[in-house]
C-alpha cells in the first residue's frame, strides 16, 4: 500500500474516532477532528505532512508497490 494510502487510512481513521468520541465521551473531541481536516487541508498546499515523515521513518511505503 503506498504513503499516500496510508495517510488517508490514518486520517479518515482519526477522524471516525474522534467523531464517536465527541458523541459518546465529551464534545470536546470535535477539536481534534478540527485539527485532522486542518493538518489535511495544509498539507495540500505546502506538501508538508508530519504523518508521512513518521511513516517513513519506520519503512512504510519503502518496498515498492
Amino acid at each position: 500500500m503506498s504513503i499516500d494510502r496510508w495517510i488517508r487510512a490514518f486520517a479518515g481513521s482519526f477522524v471516525l474516532t474522534s467523531l464517536l468520541l465527541a458523541h459518546y465521551v465529551h464534545p470536546g473531541w470535535l477539536w481534534f477532528t478540527a485539527f485532522v481536516g486542518a493538518n489535511l487541508l495544509q498539507s495540500a498546499f505546502t506538501q508538508f505532512c508530519p504523518l508521512e515523515l513518521f511513516l517513513r521513518r519506520i519503512g512504510v511505503g519503502a518496498r515498492a508497490a
